[in-house]
């Protein structure tokens, strides 16, 4: 009958919206701890730096240690992970990094003595690496609960970054001060957004754990020889690592690189700010790609498209082409963390999926543990558009080098 086929189909569409819903409103509210993770406790410091730098009398090699502290304390998190994953939940482990680094930015605001800031920014590296993998860890079992929709719930996720970006490059500017350690007093607003950002991302965290824990395990045993070991897509790991060094590069200190081009503090504002809005809009734009490569081939493309960003304003100095630039960066990069964490979930069982991301995790804190160091030393005897070269350069290697990644067969 066509009218009873037209009403079942009807049913049948509002049956998957009403499921869909919930579960996209759930990958936004705990993309707020992406937001956290790397938003605020980590690009923020792009809008801070100069201001720091001028005031503390750092070169550019200092000022790219302070992102290099805080990676290294990324790398400490993600070597933790699996053995803290052994005895608490993801869900107990993201609330508790959201709440340790909101608190840490604070402190952030009561220093002013390098050595200090320098274990501060350490120590906040550790909590964000839990908030970040374990948000992770939960996306990937938000995704596997919507196939379809799996590329978008992980693009959102990860695109969460941005809405931290966004609130930086509005409240940096408005709570630095001309006065000495003026930044001080945006360390205090950004912990505020941490805090605010985090009730809501643990709520989000809190019901998708107790759903995961309430549905059936679908997950088959695997023999530990069943199970691809690190050297199977060791390519892979390779090109993040190379993404992980060249993107900080440009996140340290594309800010600095347009205040010495003579752009306006309203030019580079709106720059981030626009970079911001390119990240959280990149969940759609990319999760079509992220369902259908299952291999490294698309984190060789985002590779590949943030080379060609990252060069832009190196070697063109105009407003517009940092905004050109700005847009495309912010489209992709954290696309490309998300396309990682597609390729565990396509390859490797859900029993090793917080293994397999803690690996990427790990090569990309290595990465950015470099870039930042490296760069800035590039940057005090070059200046800072060759430094941006060198980024892209390493980028375009990365790409290559995921291009060469192939499925893993067998899971």
């Amino acid at each position: 009958m066509p009218t009873k086929s037209l009403d079942a189909a009807s049913t049948a569409t509002s049956t998957e919206a009403a499921q869909r819903v919930p579960t996209l409103m759930q990958a936004i509210g705990l993309s707020l701890g992406s937001a956290i993770a790397l938003g605020l406790a980590r690009f923020a410091y792009a809008l801070l730096l100069p201001s720091m730098k001028l005031d503390l009398g750092w070169s550019f090699a200092q000022a790219g240690a302070m992102n290099t502290a805080n990676a290294l304390g990324y790398l400490l998190g993600a070597l933790a992970f699996p053995p803290l994953a052994r005895r608490w939940s993801a869900g107990v482990l993201f609330g508790a990094g959201c709440v340790a680094t909101a608190v840490l930015m604070a402190v952030s605001g009561l220093l002013a003595d390098t050595h200090s800031l320098l274990a501060l920014r350490v120590i906040t590296g550790v909590s964000s690496a839990a908030v970040f993998i374990s948000g992770g860890v939960l996306a990937a079992r938000l995704a596997s609960a919507r196939p379809h929709d799996a590329g978008l719930v992980l693009g959102l996720y990860y695109g969460g970054t941005g809405w931290g970006i966004v609130a930086s490059s509005v409240l940096v500017p408005l709570t630095i001060f001309n006065v000495a350690h003026g930044w001080q007093f945006a360390w205090f607003a950004l912990a505020l957004a941490c805090a605010v950002f985090a009730v809501i991302a643990i709520g989000a965290a809190r019901k998708i754990e107790s759903a995961h824990a309430a549905r059936p395990s679908t997950a088959h045993a695997s023999n530990a020889a069943d199970v691809p070991r690190w050297p199977r897509f060791s390519l892979a790991l390779a090109g993040y690592g190379l993404f992980g060094v060249g993107y900080i590069g440009y996140m340290t200190f594309i800010v600095a690189l347009l205040r010495n081009a003579g752009m306006s503090a309203a030019v580079v504002t709106g720059f981030y700010l626009l970079l911001g809005v390119a990240t959280v809009g990149s969940a759609r734009l990319w999760s079509s790609l992220l369902d259908r490569m299952r291999g490294g081939h698309a984190l060789a493309i985002l590779n590949a498209l943030l080379a060609v960003a990252t060069l832009l304003p190196a070697l063109f100095t105009q407003p517009w082409v940092a905004f050109v630039s700005g847009v495309l960066f912010g489209a992709t990069f954290l696309s490309a963390v998300a396309s990682t964490t597609a390729f565990v979930r396509h390859n490797l069982p859900l029993s090793h999926w917080a293994k397999g991301i803690s690996a990427f995790t790990i090569v990309f804190a290595f990465g950015q543990i470099v870039g930042p160091m490296v760069i800035g030393w590039v940057s005090d005897g070059a200046g800072l558009a060759r430094g941006l070269v060198y980024s892209a350069l390493l980028l375009a290697v990365g790409a290559v080098l995921a291009a060469c990644q192939k499925p893993l067969r067998g899971v």
